[in-house]
């Protein structure tokens, strides 16, 4: 039997291949207003300037052209979602399962990007099967940048897409779940990249048997001038102060922080940073993919339990005695693995207190994951950009087919 079959229902049969494609530098215009919108898109025409001088600013290598086509772009943008023309929660769900199709089947992805994306990894670098942990990190690293005394960063501008910052090391690898989400981006031109990514963040946790997260649409696509310094997410070799530091930065607090923490149910490092076990990490692994360390947190890589906070506190853990990074393994299997910012919530008086609360309680895990994951999607985002007051709940595929 297959290791896809065993995690039924969770996993879906015969997806289609994905092929490799170039990434849009800026997102696609909305799909043309209905005839009731005539007026609004007459102004939005002018806006945008329309005809050859569109094109010019659109194609022109001309640094100052992108800058200006991606601000008339967003602003554009911006007036849709003031005027609420926009597509409706079912368009938004068609996304949401398309998504959930392509990060399931991992082990069956047989296309030409998977060949080039695995040339140099063991065979058994999708043994877990699942796009989806690397998916939770994409969206994790693109809302993880928010600095709230700046009002910069975060998930509005999906600034991913330009240099320096997808050259970040805390984003090494991340250009497999770009890759992989670009084709969702070809066949829903509409969707700007940060709501695409962030709702794929959602899909992952939701597929993976994970809590409900409401997510609604409403970031618009920047450009490079949007993008945020180094530095702001966390590393993984620090201590207590260093995370608070980063997570305060964002507006979290302390149950937040590891509530948020409990996301490394999900996924696993490696040694070799090209390889693609090194990037199905999740929620505070910034510099992992780059770093060396090695292992998974559980047992279940691709299924979202409490699992991570319940290993941390029922399980002996010792210092990994290597020539690797520090880490720390289970005493008894010495199979898995925990950070120095994971043990700290075992030591942290504070952090303890909630760890342990969620180790006893799946149930107060997804409830609190859930609420503080939701936040993290929206950080960086105006309220007034957002298409509707509530956030949204999308349906899982299985709970469709119900």
């Amino acid at each position: 039997m297959s290791f896809a079959a065993i995690r039924a229902p969770l996993r879906r049969q015969a997806w289609p291949q994905l092929r490799t494609s170039s990434f849009r530098k800026y997102s696609t215009e909305a799909p043309p207003a209905a005839k009731s919108n005539t007026g609004l898109y007459v102004g939005l025409g002018a806006v945008v300037l329309g005809g050859g001088v569109a094109y010019y600013l659109y194609d022109s290598s001309s640094e100052t052209a992108k800058v200006t086509s991606s601000a008339l772009k967003s602003a554009a943008q911006s007036a849709k979602v003031a005027t609420n023309f926009v597509p409706t929660k079912e368009d938004y769900q068609k996304v949401y399962n398309r998504i959930a199709e392509v990060i399931d089947d991992a082990d069956d992805y047989d296309s030409t990007v998977f060949k080039r994306l695995v040339w140099s990894c063991s065979h058994t670098a999708f043994v877990d099967g699942s796009f989806g942990p690397v998916v939770v990190r994409l969206a994790w690293h693109a809302s993880g940048t928010y600095d709230k005394a700046t009002g910069t960063g975060g998930s509005n501008y999906a600034t991913m897409r330009f240099q320096p910052e997808s050259l970040h090391g805390a984003n090494a690898g991340l250009h497999v779940a770009r890759e992989v989400l670009e084709k969702i981006k070809q066949e829903f031109s509409w969707i700007s990249y940060g709501d695409l990514w962030t709702l794929a963040g959602v899909a992952a946790v939701q597929e993976m048997a994970g809590p409900k997260v409401p997510w609604r649409p409403g970031r618009i696509d920047g450009f490079e001038s949007h993008v945020p310094p180094d530095g702001r997410l966390p590393d993984a070799s620090q201590g207590a102060p260093h995370i608070r530091d980063i997570f305060y930065r964002m507006g979290f607090d302390d149950q937040e922080i590891v509530a948020l923490c409990g996301a490394h149910a999900l996924g696993r490092c490696h040694t070799d940073r090209y390889s693609l076990h090194c990037i199905f990490l999740s929620v505070t692994d910034s510099i992992l993919s780059s770093s060396g360390y090695d292992g998974p947190w559980t047992f279940s890589p691709t299924t979202f339990t409490n699992d991570f906070y319940k290993l941390l506190f029922d399980e002996k853990w010792v210092w990994k005695k290597w020539n690797g990074p520090k880490q720390l393994e289970d005493k008894k299997t010495k199979s898995l693995m925990m950070l120095p910012t994971d043990y700290v919530l075992t030591q942290d008086k504070s952090f303890k207190k909630y760890a342990k609360a969620y180790a006893d309680d799946v149930d107060l895990f997804f409830k609190d994951f859930s609420a503080a994951y939701s936040k993290l999607l929206e950080l960086g985002v105006p309220t007034q950009q957002f298409v509707a007051s509530e956030a949204w709940i999308m349906q899982t595929v299985d709970e469709q087919k119900s």
